[in-house]
């Protein structure tokens, strides 16, 4: 039996910095940027690197874990129980610093951020750090240029989804024309 504090031991991702306690979870992590996809769901072709994701995603066409109030399927029954908080309302985790609630463990920790400055995703190519692995996703984009995402209305290609947003321009399309209506958003 172990006695004292116990240094947890952590394996981190080379391209996004996330960091994993068990080795196998690093592993199966990686192939997430290396586009590895061992696993493919014959019902809806979507692909997985980890059989524990393909599963987990297969028990959604089996519909193992089921709303019974809304009918939504989810992969686990964490999934569920996370889930079911939408309809109850229901805010379990609480911020100690200003009381904010949560209804999930991971937006406190993301919240948590905010007082603590932490940023633990740092780019390997300028070093700027994020306090989300899905910002510094985005932000590598920069430097490949890389835009995967065009909008529906002005036919722009973006690195991010929201980044038309970003643009700040509101349009109408019209079958031969884009007329800009406001400053706002795209969408």
């Amino acid at each position: 039996m172990q006695t004292g504090c116990a240094k947890t031991v952590h394996f981190t991702c080379a391209v996004c910095d996330k960091r994993f306690t068990r080795k196998g979870s690093l592993n199966d992590h990686r192939k997430r940027h290396t586009g590895e996809n061992l696993y493919s769901c014959t019902q809806c072709e979507k692909r997985f690197s980890s059989r524990s994701g393909f599963c987990d995603h297969m028990n959604i066409h089996r519909g193992k874990y089921k709303c019974t109030e809304c009918g939504r399927c989810c992969g686990t029954s964490r999934d569920l129980a996370a889930h079911r908080r939408s309809h109850s309302g229901e805010k379990p985790f609480e911020c100690t610093v200003c009381s904010r609630r949560f209804s999930q463990a991971g937006h406190l920790v993301r919240h948590s951020r905010i007082h603590s400055g932490e940023k633990p995703y740092h780019c390997h190519v300028c070093a700027k750090a994020f306090s989300l692995s899905k910002t510094l996703m985005c932000h590598t984009r920069v430097h490949t240029g890389d835009k995967p995402y065009k909008c529906s209305l002005c036919k722009k290609c973006l690195a991010s989804p929201a980044a038309c947003s970003y643009i700040n321009v509101m349009y109408t399309a019209t079958e031969d024309h884009i007329t800009v209506l406001t400053v706002g958003s795209c969408l």
